[in-house]
């Protein structure tokens, strides 16, 4: 488990990260979102152990990261600017995580490569910067570290290869309980793969929650009423964040179990109404509203 608590880092007189608190739980995938700029590179780098917090402490299956060579070694840190060597192919950055990581997986490494298309022995420079993310998905996934910590990791991947990416992920999760840490400026790349999102705004954790417990309680309700009253007999019985009226369909964000809510529009005998699933966006959207911000002016 990874525990962050009060960290702040500062960079000259720019706060990068500010009082922030986090828990990620082993074997699950943590989605970090944030606009650049809001903190999660400097997040990540003080995880696993380049950078020192200022204040606070971070703890990672609990014991302090910086300067502990055996707690790192349980770390792999993929960059959102990576770096290889000068003039190295994928062959020489194995050699050398080899030497950093006991367990890195050699064979695996190369079946990898051969998968996705890669030449162990042609020079990193002359790749695209999509086939560098993918040398860098597959070093770290064969490094075998219990953490994964990935920054922008998808940004530059095509959609096949993005959901190659995530398969590999799911394989080592299932099998080896590893834990990404995903950092991404794109709700959408993260929906699919993620059991807990963290927002990160101006340095600090604004919002944290688990996937499947926020979409199991937040719904979006759409139905046409018999009576002008019927609305704000709802309201009253149930916890809306949000209505939306068009004509007379209603569309509401509200927050309860499906069943309570289905029920308590059911005792109206509406003309008509629907229960639909929300995406992760729009439930982040609700949730930030509720809190005062506006996520389209954090996020998008």
């Amino acid at each position: 488990m990874i525990e962050a608590k009060g960290i702040s880092k500062s960079f000259g007189g720019i706060k990068a990260v500010d009082n922030l608190t986090a828990t990620i739980q082993e074997g699950t995938v943590f989605g970090l979102i944030g606009t650049n700029g809001a903190g999660k590179s400097t997040f990540l780098r003080m995880v696993c152990g380049i950078l020192k917090a200022d204040e606070g402490s971070i703890l990672v299956d609990g014991k302090p990261v910086y300067e502990a060579p055996e707690v790192k070694s349980q770390i792999f840190y993929i960059s959102d600017e990576q770096y290889f060597f000068a003039n190295a192919n994928p062959l020489d950055m194995k050699h050398y995580y080899q030497s950093i990581y006991p367990g890195f997986d050699g064979m695996r490494f190369l079946e990898l490569l051969e998968k996705f298309g890669l030449s162990g022995s042609r020079k990193i420079n002359t790749f695209s910067k999509g086939m560098k993310k993918q040398l860098s998905v597959i070093l770290g996934i064969c490094a075998n570290t219990k953490y994964l910590l990935c920054d922008e990791t998808f940004d530059g991947l095509d959609p096949v290869m993005r959901q190659a990416v995530k398969s590999l992920f799911i394989k080592d999760i299932e099998e080896r309980g590893l834990t990404p840490v995903v950092a991404s400026h794109n709700l959408r790349e993260l929906e699919d793969i993620c059991d807990h999102v963290g927002l990160l705004h101006r340095g600090g954790i604004l919002l944290s929650r688990d996937l499947d417990d926020m979409k199991l309680n937040i719904h979006k309700l759409q139905c046409v009423f018999k009576q002008p009253g019927d609305l704000e007999y709802v309201k009253q019985l149930l916890e809306v964040m949000k209505v939306e009226q068009r004509g007379s369909l209603i569309t509401i964000t509200v927050k309860g179990s499906a069943e309570h809510i289905e029920k308590t529009v059911a005792d109206r005998e509406p003309l008509f109404y629907e229960l639909l699933p929300l995406s992760l966006e729009e439930i982040f959207i609700s949730e930030t509203e509720v809190a005062g911000y506006d996520i389209k002016n954090i996020i998008f």
